[in-house]
């Protein structure tokens, strides 16, 4: 979030102790953040500087009133750095343009009206940024001048925290308010909301050998939201068909903001404390003692902060928490940097809104904001096919980002993406480009919706969507977008089983046009082998045999081979019981293809619409004239299990479709879905729902063990 600054004053009795704080490991290798592109020139007459002056503090006004009231941000931190630098850029250069109502001279905007107003006893302000190293030191040098010292500088450098900042305010050792940081003057009261936080005391520790209890004591933090439950809480949301957050800032600050308490006590909130407000009954000498002082009472501090002698040192640890970013329960984008000794801050002082004494070293930027120019569909290894968003060249974390996946329709449909939308892209995990939301109120009317192909763009075969998933699908086993896939599968354990066709292996037969399809691994030869990188002539030789091997093949393994949409294992070995060729399978309807148990009209239809595709048939004629003769080997079945139903849940030792076969190898039926007719409900790890829906309705589990004793398999 934006830099928070706070002031300290005290009064009373001086304290100084030795706080805990964790060590930071070095780093040998720094790249320092990017500079921001150099700001516009400065305008030449006053009376241009007005019209851009009043532009920019109409945006920015804007942009604080998404920000900080809506909670709803439609630009990204360093888009808005852009702005405010620049507009103070242009106040510098036409003082006599300043205003008493700018951004530039206050922080936020207006609390929302729905909570009561809390007036801060001190200011909550800001910091100023900096966004690269050499802006950092130029910090650095700045300070030493105004200290007239040539000696390194003392720093306590901190995470920056990416949540939502609030003052907790106690009053003779009792939590007495809790507010939002507001407008910086203002917050509003969230009191019911904070003491919901597990880690906010509600009164504040007094053990033998701790400093004692101020009579007031103000304290500001940083109320955040894990990464691991934010991601839980945005898949509760979508299994509710609620919106999820964008990000877990934002969910920090709309479970910090609810009316009703209870539901912000059911979100997993957490904070660190980290500055001082008024304090009565206490003096610090550091900055370092007040936070052992928090911790001595009872209050959160980060054990990531760390002190640090002279600019080398802060730089240093900056490095070391950028590469540590990712693996951090929580966000963080950038850290701050505060001169540890109090008296040295009050001999700095402070500007007209952030102090000369502390500074937030960002990271590079994370997110970016641009224009869709297009939307084009993209073909997977698996065939599926993903639109994509061609933008406009943004720089998000020092990388130029020219695309992104939208995932899938259902994606693009619930963010309403259109093809000429401005839109803010993010980087996942700093390196995956996506987009998190559209900038709706900057459409003009003539954007375009994007419309799912009904053919391949890279083949021409038919595109379907399977029942129950989000994605669309090419079908053409020739399709040279999803070859690799299409042919790892065929040979795979599970379908022809083809020994050292591995994944390296077929992409050098794709890449030296040796295999366009799977029937052409039949014409390969040894002199085509042996050509090929690490290929002696002994391991060409048992690629060949294990080609040759597999012309000798089971009809159930045959069919799975294909990669028919919705027919796995499980569905390979009924459709081959049922037809016992692949001629017959071929020539079936859509109405004998619904007689058989367990096949839907979806996956009637995705077996008709593959044997229908010319393509594929071609690549069946030639397999069959290679040689490959899938046999239906009939099954000797028992009746152990005859007129039992059973549904598989859960992880299990072997893949289901194998455990399925245990039960019909028995004459049982295996089926999907948990009704009052199910005899059993096999459960293995993380089973989910039908597990519950069983113990609903009162009907037997089974855990792996008990149904290879049932069934007589070891």
């Amino acid at each position: 979030m934006r830099p928070l600054l706070d002031r300290s004053a005290t009064a009373g009795r001086r304290i100084e102790t030795s706080p805990a704080v964790a060590p930071v490991s070095a780093v040998t290798v720094y790249s320092p953040p990017v500079s921001p592109s150099r700001s516009p020139a400065i305008p030449d007459n006053e009376r241009q500087a007005e019209r851009q002056i009043a532009g920019l503090r109409k945006e920015i006004e804007h942009h604080n009133y998404r920000y900080y009231v809506l909670d709803s941000p439609e630009i990204s931190d360093a888009e808005y750095d852009r702005l405010f630098r620049r507009l103070q850029q242009l106040e510098e250069a036409f003082p006599q343009l300043r205003s008493a109502s700018s951004p530039t001279q206050k922080v936020g905007a207006a609390p929302a009206e729905k909570f009561a107003a809390v007036r801060h006893t001190l200011p909550m302000v800001s910091l100023s940024n900096a966004m690269s190293v050499d802006e950092f030191r130029e910090f650095d040098e700045r300070v030493r001048r105004l200290l007239k010292s040539a000696d390194p500088v003392e720093y306590v450098a901190e995470p920056k925290l990416d949540g939502l900042a609030v003052e907790l305010v106690y009053v003779d050792g009792e939590l007495h308010v809790a507010s939002t940081r507001g407008d910086g003057t203002t917050g509003e009261d969230v009191t019911a909301n904070v003491k919901t936080i597990r880690s906010v005391p509600l009164t504040l520790r007094q053990e033998r050998g701790t400093p004692p209890v101020p009579s007031r004591l103000e304290v500001r933090g940083e109320v955040i939201f894990p990464k691991a439950a934010f991601e839980q809480l945005n898949r509760e949301r979508a299994k509710r068909d609620e919106p999820p957050f964008a990000n877990p800032r934002n969910a920090a600050a709309g479970s910090l903001r609810q009316l009703d308490s209870r539901i912000t006590a059911q979100r997993p909130l957490d904070i660190f404390c980290h500055s001082p407000g008024q304090t009565e009954g206490a003096i610090f000498d550091t900055h370092l003692g007040f936070l052992a002082a928090l911790k001595a009472w009872g209050l959160k501090i980060n054990p990531l902060n760390r002190r640090c002698t002279g600019a080398p040192a802060v730089e240093r640890y900056h490095a070391d928490i950028a590469e540590r970013r990712e693996g951090l329960p929580y966000e963080v984008d950038g850290v701050v940097a505060k001169v540890n000794d109090f008296d040295l801050q009050r001999r700095l002082g402070e500007v007209s809104r952030s102090p000369r004494w502390a500074i937030a070293f960002k990271f590079a930027a994370q997110q970016g904001r641009t224009r869709i120019r297009d939307i084009l569909p993209s073909v997977g290894r698996t065939g599926a096919i993903t639109p994509v968003a061609e933008l406009e060249p943004v720089s998000v974390g020092g990388v130029t980002i020219t695309s992104a996946s939208l995932h899938n329709m259902d994606e693009v449909e619930r963010k309403d993406i259109r093809i000429g939308d401005t839109v803010i892209v993010e980087r996942a995990g700093d390196v995956i480009p996506y987009v998190v939301g559209v900038v709706t109120s900057e459409r003009s009317g003539e954007e375009r919706k994007f419309h799912m192909p009904s053919t391949c763009p890279v083949c021409g075969s038919k595109v379907v969507r399977e029942e129950g998933e989000a994605a669309y699908h090419c079908i053409g086993m020739s399709c040279p977008a999803k070859l690799r896939e299409t042919i790892r599968h065929f040979a795979s354990k599970h379908a022809l089983d083809i020994d050292g066709l591995g994944e390296k292996l077929v992409a050098q037969l794709i890449d030296k046009g040796l295999v366009t399809d799977v029937a052409d691994l039949y014409d390969l030869t040894k002199e085509e082998l042996v050509e090929l990188e690490r290929m002696a002539g002994k391991s060409a030789q048992n690629i060949l045999d294990a080609i040759d091997g597999s012309r000798t093949t089971t009809l159930p393994r045959f069919i799975n081979g294909l990669g028919i949409p919705q027919v796995g294992e499980h569905m390979a070995s009924l459709l081959a019981e049922h037809f016992g060729s692949v001629e017959a399978l071929e020539q079936a309807t859509e109405d004998e293809l619904l007689a058989i148990r367990e096949v839907g009209p979806q996956t009637a239809r995705e077996i008709r619409a593959f044997f229908a595709l010319k393509q594929n048939r071609a690549v069946l004629d030639r397999l069959q004239k290679a040689g490959v003769n899938p046999k239906m080997q009939r099954r000797r079945r028992g009746d152990k299990l005859a007129g039992q139903t059973f549904v598989i849940t859960g992880a299990l030792s072997v893949p289901r479709d194998e455990a399925a076969r245990w039960i019909e190898a028995q004459g049982g039926k295996v089926t999907s879905s948990v009704t009052k007719k199910t005899n059993y409900v096999v459960v293995g790890e993380d089973p989910g729902s039908k597990r519950d829906k069983a113990r609903e309705l009162g009907i037997p589990t089974l855990n792996e063990a008990e149904l290879r004793a049932l069934v007589g398999t070891s």
